[in-house]
């Protein structure tokens, strides 16, 4: 009997991990990708000296990528490492306030209160909540496709439907922080948690505070080699399982057959296949590659409002800063109108939220001695026509004039290397539609219900996986999506 094949649209790290999931099942897999290298947003460039991770800096949940080499009957530690973060990130306030995050619930629960008068009590009793969210709605909402009947009968999805009410869907992210604390500044600092899916703190649900659990009592890594080491790992473990990655390869069209999915065109070539994977965000895959059959395209689900994007300085900078560590944040002073900027006006604030990764504090030489890589990024609105020239010049100026007003060092005539990423960018490089980084938003009670689902319903054979999709965006949750397509296969 032939062996059953797969072609795979797009070599971004959900695509890659579908692929192995599906040679390891026993497909002949052909991935497609566009661009000339691997990993989409997780991709890394060299300038000047310096090495940048691109995109995604933040590694959490590492098992779902150990997963992958197991599953070939692998010892991930024989070929991907990792180390976990002791000090998790550097947190810088407007009025001198310093917090040193650590993965000791304990330790930052004591650091928290010395550094703001906020009781430790108040910090642990919020961490076991985050907790308790992410034990009723692992298995349901991550783990698993919300779209399949198969999910809601088994035991485990019984027992979180039955806790529901527990998970906090009612009142928003900023709501619920503020009734845990009393101090603002703790308000912000969890509030913040919710830019890991690109949504709004005073819109998205208190749900979402599951995320400090993963970042917490889960625990940050930071792999050998830098972010961009997963990408590579997973390509190497794609390839030596037989999956052929071609690069270059834009793909034009999926190719249906009573409302069957047959293969895809690239350049002009068809190539069939049993099943085709959209790692590609669900918008471009609908209205570029499906165009031919507007009745198959799911209306509501792609006019649903789109998460935010990013702006991204990546500096060579000529000094080394020993306040700083791998993970900063330099809060604004107005978290609210800040927001509001992003969301409602479609713009940048004059006092945004700055973020800053350096991955040479633990991986030397990716930048030249005596020097540091920053990658420097800000939450932006997505791609809606702005005046994006004008707003990145803007918004370098605040960014340099805040962070030397908060390090008390002038730090324009320290950057020796620069380079930019804005909206537009990241459309044109990925396919994410108007340069949203985590496909819709999570600004509702319903949006985790209200994501695509990892299969199309009228196209047998369709499947779909990423950070556009269920269960979202992130390196973790698009690994799961991969995981969902497989399992569903």
């Amino acid at each position: 009997m032939a062996q059953k094949s797969a072609v795979v649209i797009g070599a971004g790290v959900a695509g890659i991990a579908v692929a192995i999931r599906l040679a390891v099942k026993g497909y002949a897999v052909h991935v497609f990708e566009a661009n000339n290298y691997p990993g989409g947003k997780l991709s890394e460039f060299t300038k000047d000296g310096f090495r940048f991770d691109a995109g995604p800096s933040l590694f959490t949940m590492p098992q779902y990528v150990d997963e992958l080499f197991r599953l070939a009957g692998k010892n991930p530690q024989d070929y991907f490492s990792y180390q976990k973060l002791d000090t998790v990130c550097h947190y810088f306030y407007p009025d001198g306030t310093r917090i040193k995050s650590t993965s000791d619930a304990d330790l930052l629960a004591a650091e928290i209160q010395t550094q703001t008068g906020e009781p430790a009590g108040h910090v642990s009793q919020y961490l076991q909540n985050s907790k308790r969210i992410y034990g009723i709605t692992n298995h349901v909402f991550l783990e698993q496709s919300l779209h399949r009947l198969r999910t809601y009968l088994s035991f485990k999805t019984l027992k979180s439907v039955l806790q529901l009410f527990q998970i906090d869907a009612m009142r928003t992210m900023h709501r619920a922080n503020q009734s845990f604390f009393r101090d603002k500044r703790l308000v912000q600092y969890f509030d913040r948690y919710a830019t890991y899916n690109g949504s709004n703190p005073y819109q998205a649900p208190a749900t979402l505070n599951v995320i400090p659990h993963l970042e917490q009592h889960l625990g940050a890594y930071f792999p050998e080699g830098g972010m961009y080491s997963i990408t590579q790992k997973l390509v190497e473990l794609a390839t030596s399982l037989s999956v052929k990655i071609n690069y270059n390869a834009p793909v034009e069209e999926i190719l249906l057959r009573d409302n069957r999915a047959t293969g895809i065109k690239v350049n002009g070539e068809v190539i069939e296949a049993n099943i085709v994977v959209s790692n590609m965000d669900v918008y471009p895959t609908y209205k570029k590659l499906l165009g031919k059959r507007p009745d198959l395209h799911p209306q509501k689900t792609l006019r649903q409002e789109r998460s935010s994007s990013a702006l991204i300085f990546y500096w060579g900078i000529l000094s080394r800063f020993d306040d700083l560590h791998l993970h900063n944040i330099f809060f604004s002073g107005d978290y609210k109108a800040e927001f509001n900027a992003i969301w409602k006006e479609q713009t940048i604030s004059n006092d945004p939220t700055v973020y800053i990764n350096i991955s040479s504090k633990l991986q030397p030489g990716d930048a030249p001695d005596g020097c540091e890589n920053w990658f420097v990024m800000i939450n932006v609105p997505a791609n809606n026509g702005q005046d994006w020239d004008a707003l990145v010049n803007t918004s370098r100026r605040n960014v340099i004039k805040k962070l030397s007003s908060m390090l008390g060092t002038d730090i324009a005539p320290l950057i020796v290397s620069e380079s930019v990423l804005d909206p537009r960018n990241i459309e044109q490089r990925t396919s994410s539609y108007k340069g949203s980084i985590y496909g819709s938003s999570s600004n509702s009670q319903l949006a985790a219900f209200l994501r695509h689902a990892n299969r199309q319903s009228k196209v047998k054979n369709l499947y779909f996986c990423g950070g556009s999709v269920h269960p979202g965006g992130g390196i973790p949750l698009a690994l799961l999506s991969a995981k969902i397509v497989a399992d569903w296969v």
